[in-house]
């Protein structure tokens, strides 16, 4: 009879410490176990510089500390995983010191996913009080050890959100009574040129910073950003209107809402990073292209927009591709090409020549640079835009974000429902994770993009296929 009041036994795929090297110490109280396929798996991994091979050395490391600081303990009793700059993790690490016998003929003994199942089904059959569980980010791993009798679980703790519906969307819808139970005692004035009001209620202890709020009943609709919450009050500043012509962005108007919040972070120099979420089609890319260009070229608050993105492809590897840094990403920059087309459409007065000299004045202030080199580079007053951001891990997105340098402007763009790497998920994708962290900081900004305006059989096909 298994006694749930004593520590559970968790026995650790290879994958998982693949995927989040630290997860050894993300167990609190309970025991982890390594079977020996596992350390064998970590040997195969280690070679090369793919984020797999850092994080199968940087597992190996972890273990080695482990095994050195216990001295000369028996290793089969099991070593303390506590550590002393770290107290959270209490439990025991055991690795695999016998060798276990296949528990069953269902199973073929030379492949490492069954020998690892193995040592589970043997461990559950030796210590039938305690709860043995195996930990892996394969699917297919945990219905097999489910079908032969083992507890089996996906590796939560790098999940940000369990339900991504539950996601900050930087949006907030005020109630029709909003004015009733908050105008009392409001406070309007104007700097900047722009109005400011300052309104007390049951609502704002709710309010994020920079998040924005609209009510759009009554006569004249109203659109605001939380400029600065303290308790129960809060100043709402009044938007600026970037779907009229006299504010367009480099010949953009913002064609819905959302669009309207976006422009209204991308072109605020007071925030340094801004995450944009949506589905193919809502003007993600040609919004933040506009701002940068605008900003960039007009304004001369950065030197340059760099342009980054995650090489990952929908279908086969096209192989190796020939030239500079800059033309093997062009592949991958058919959005920044797609995009300048009609941002270079916009002049029509320009004519051909006109447009040609814009065209080299543009592309001289683009950089397309690949994310396998931004380790220990420093970006000074750059716009950098982070394309396809749903496909980094939280660990790479951390390694990204912290080359900005003063003056630098991040923007992140993705869509969590079109995930094409392995072992990330909605939940746990870096896109998400950032959203999650960042909501509410002083100087960055976040918005949803809900309605696809690319065109109306783009519209249909991402509602029905």
């Amino acid at each position: 009879m298994v006694d749930h009041s004593i520590p559970k036994l968790f026995v650790l795929d290879t994958n998982v410490l693949l995927h989040d090297p630290t997860s050894l110490f993300q167990f609190q109280e309970h025991d982890v176990f390594l079977p020996m396929m596992t350390i064998e798996e970590l040997d195969h991994n280690k070679k090369g510089m793919t984020e797999v091979a850092r994080n199968a050395r940087q597992v190996s490391r972890f273990l080695d500390e482990i095994i050195t600081r216990a001295g000369k303990t028996d290793i089969s009793l099991g070593i303390s995983l506590a550590r002393a700059q770290n107290p959270g993790p209490s439990g025991t690490l055991f690795l695999q010191t016998l060798k276990k016998s296949p528990p069953t003929a269902l199973l073929a003994e030379e492949k490492p996913d069954n020998q690892i199942l193995a040592v589970a089904l043997e461990l559950q059959r030796s210590q039938p009080q305690r709860p043995v569980i195996l930990v892996s980010k394969d699917i297919n791993m945990r219905i097999k050890a489910r079908a032969l009798g083992v507890d089996a679980e996906d590796y939560f703790n790098d999940k940000v959100l369990e339900d991504t519906d539950l996601l900050y969307t930087g949006v907030r819808e005020l109630p029709e009574d909003f004015w009733e139970t908050h105008g009392k005692g409001m406070q309007s004035w104007q700097e900047q040129g722009r109005t400011l009001y300052k309104v007390e209620g049951p609502l704002v202890p709710g309010f994020f910073l920079n998040e924005f709020v609209y009510q759009e009943q009554g006569e004249k609709p109203f659109y605001a950003r939380v400029k600065e919450r303290i308790g129960s009050s809060a100043v709402l500043e009044i938007l600026r209107d970037y779907t009229s012509q006299r504010n367009n962005t480099w010949g953009i108007v913002a064609a819905n809402r959302e669009q309207n919040f976006a422009l209204n972070l991308l072109m605020n120099p007071d925030l340094d990073f801004i995450t944009l979420l949506g589905q193919a089609g809502t003007g993600k890319t040609l919004l933040t292209l506009a701002a940068g260009l605008m900003q960039t070229i007009e304004h001369k608050l950065y030197s340059e927009i760099i342009m980054t993105r995650v090489t990952v492809p929908v279908g086969e590897d096209i192989g190796f591709l020939p030239g500079t840094e800059e033309e093997k990403m062009t592949p991958w920059m058919g959005a920044l090409e797609d995009n300048l087309d009609v941002l270079n459409k916009g002049d029509e007065e320009a004519g051909d020549w006109g447009r040609a000299a814009t065209r080299d004045l543009i592309r001289s202030r683009i950089k397309i640079k690949s994310l396998n080199f931004m380790r220990g580079r420093t970006f000074l007053n750059k716009y950098l835009i982070i394309d396809e951001a749903q496909n980094l891990t939280p660990k790479q997105m951390k390694t990204l974000i912290t080359r900005a340098g003063p003056g630098t402007k991040v923007i992140c763009l993705g869509n969590i429902a079109q995930i094409d790497t392995p072992y990330l998920t909605e939940g746990s994708s870096g896109l998400t994770y950032v959203v999650d962290r960042f909501k509410g900081w002083v100087h960055s900004g976040h918005v949803t993009l809900q309605r696809g305006e690319r065109s109306r059989l783009a519209d249909y096909a991402a509602e029905v296929l």
